[in-house]
């Protein structure tokens, strides 16, 4: 049993180092050097906000400021009723950039931010799309130039990063190294050429794209996945690219609940049983090594002890100690292009955090069907 347990534990560890040395190597050797003089193509950012009105007061006037040439913002007011339309109607005269949409209709058979994206999809004027959320802030006036700067003849879809905001507490720093490991992922995975999710809190495709793809039509009526299942489906290993220079971040406030977090999560986390095949694949098994490291370190830990085998021990550690090593020494290099996202010193807190993550939400995962199709 103690062999086996090592060689279980050992063939685990391998598993994630091939994850981490030929997948996050990408980010973390990943120079940013983008070039602001190339040639900028018209933009237009699409914001969907519901009952957002206090966010917009924020958003607005730094949208509308933005430092690029030739850009437009577009409003899509989904049906708001907390004083939203009459502020934006009052105010819109104030600014250069902004264009106001309301949106009265719902469909049963189209969610609707899916249906705010496609009319402001069709009434941009710009060859280019950049997507954010009411509650996000740009981190610079040259967020959009940050962002285009990636855009190429071959470069259609860009994907960027959007930390959460820092405050006290426990789920604030858990919330705040989920975001940050998931990013890890999604922008490795791109690089690698094998993109499959985005975030709409910064995300930048050529309308053209959406369009040659029906844009949401084949999951219009799925609650969730206008990011993450059309990116899956339109992304291929040579037309994605990322952004992380710091000027392209967009903060966003997170949930300060653990009963709202969780049910964000329960929603994100049940769009991805849309992914393609090979995503699921890699994505379990990144997540089932990582909780069966737990899982058999703390079983050979307790063995190890109990028997009192310090050799037995050493082996252990020498397993265990070669992933923290790379993990640590990789994630910290990570961490420091992603602005400092997780202290450093917690690395080792957030890998066993995670763990529990994976393990509830893994289970969660087994026993939900997959996600409503209806808006309510």
């Amino acid at each position: 049993m103690a062999d086996s347990l090592l060689f279980a534990l050992a063939a685990f560890v391998s598993v994630q180092l091939f994850y981490y040395l030929f997948f996050f190597t990408r980010l973390a050797f990943y120079g940013k050097g983008a070039n602001y003089g190339n040639s900028r193509p018209g933009v237009t950012v699409l914001v969907c906000a519901w009952n957002e009105i206090e966010n917009l007061k924020d958003l607005l006037p730094l949208l509308d400021a933005q430092d690029y040439p030739e850009f437009e913002v577009i409003l899509l007011d989904d049906r708001s009723d907390d004083g939203s339309e009459d502020y934006i109607r009052s105010n819109i005269f104030q600014w250069r950039h902004i264009r106001y949409i309301r949106i009265n209709d719902q469909f049963d058979h189209v969610t609707p931010k899916k249906y705010a994206l496609t009319v402001g999809m069709k009434q941009a004027k710009y060859p280019i799309a950049l997507m954010t959320d009411a509650d996000c802030r740009p981190s610079s006036p040259h967020w959009i130039t940050a962002m285009t700067s990636r855009v190429t003849e071959d470069k259609d879809i860009v994907l960027g990063f959007s930390p959460y905001t820092r405050s006290a507490g426990l789920l604030n720093w858990f919330i705040r190294c989920e975001t940050f490991y998931t990013a890890v992922q999604y922008l490795s995975f791109a690089m690698a050429g094998m993109t499959y999710m985005g975030v709409g809190r910064n995300i930048l495709y050529k309308r053209s794209v959406f369009f040659a793809n029906k844009g949401f039509y084949k999951h219009k009526n799925v609650f969730g996945g206008d990011d993450d299942i059309f990116l899956n489906e339109v992304s291929t290993s040579s037309n994605t690219t990322v952004s992380i220079e710091e000027d392209s971040f967009v903060y966003s406030i997170p949930k300060t609940t653990w009963k709202d977090w969780y049910r964000q999560k329960q929603r994100h986390i049940s769009v991805s049983t849309y992914y393609k095949t090979r995503n699921k694949v890699l994505l379990g098994l990144l997540s089932g090594s990582h909780i069966a490291i737990w899982f058999l370190g703390l079983t050979a830990l307790a063995y190890g002890l109990i028997r009192q085998d310090f050799l037995y021990l050493q082996y252990l550690g020498i397993i265990v100690g070669a992933r923290w090593v790379i993990q640590w020494f990789l994630l910290t290099i990570i961490n420091l292009k992603l602005d400092k996202t997780v202290e450093w010193f917690s690395f080792l807190l957030m890998d066993f955090a995670l763990f529990a993550y994976y393990t509830v939400f893994g289970f969660v995962t087994l026993i939900k069907r997959r996600p409503r199709r209806t808006w309510n």
